[in-house]
């Protein structure tokens, strides 16, 4: 089986429901920055990082293929793969447990650190503009209400998970100085 189909080179793809959009409609923004996102996070894996955090990570990368799969399909009808409830608290329960280990914020803090800190940092920034392309969908179309709140769960553990991979390499927060 070749990879190329041809299909797209008139700049249209098909939604999971087969209708044919053009690549720059909402829903292909919203779900090619969730691949975008996925990607940044394979960086993420592939560096020195606790296994507690690569474990997280794996999990998170799955989910996003549920989150994209969620986007990619307007037949609200159909509820074969959608973002969930669950997987919201799955975030929520992991930044609580990971928030423990860190001290309280009192500032701004600046993105950087470790490497493996600022490719987390980077993909919290991918992860915002994910869900800025996904409320931008909701304006116009029907989505799974979770999917949104999905993201904006995501970008704060991600911020988490960087504070915490510094710490753990006695890298300190950099505070913001206006």
């Amino acid at each position: 089986m070749k990879i190329y189909t041809k299909t797209g080179d008139e700049g249209k793809t098909s939604l999971f429901d087969n209708t044919r959009v053009w690549k720059s409609n909402a829903r292909i923004m919203s779900y090619g920055t969730i691949d975008e996102l996925n990607s940044t996070l394979g960086i993420a894996i592939s560096l020195d990082i606790d296994s507690k955090i690569k474990d997280v990570l794996v999990r998170i990368q799955n989910d996003l293929f549920i989150v994209g799969s969620d986007l990619a399909n307007p037949d609200m009808s159909n509820t074969k793969i959608r973002t969930t409830e669950k997987m919201v608290e799955f975030l929520e329960k992991t930044i609580d447990a990971f928030e423990t280990e860190l001290d309280e914020l009192n500032s701004f803090i600046l993105p950087g650190g470790t490497l493996s800190a600022s490719v987390l940092h980077l993909s919290r920034t991918v992860a915002r503009r994910a869900e800025t392309h996904v409320v931008a969908l909701s304006q116009n179309e029907e989505i799974t209400k979770p999917s949104s709140v999905y993201l904006n769960r995501l970008s704060d553990l991600l911020f988490v998970l960087a504070r915490v991979t510094n710490k753990t390499k006695n890298v300190p927060d950099v505070v913001w100085k206006p």
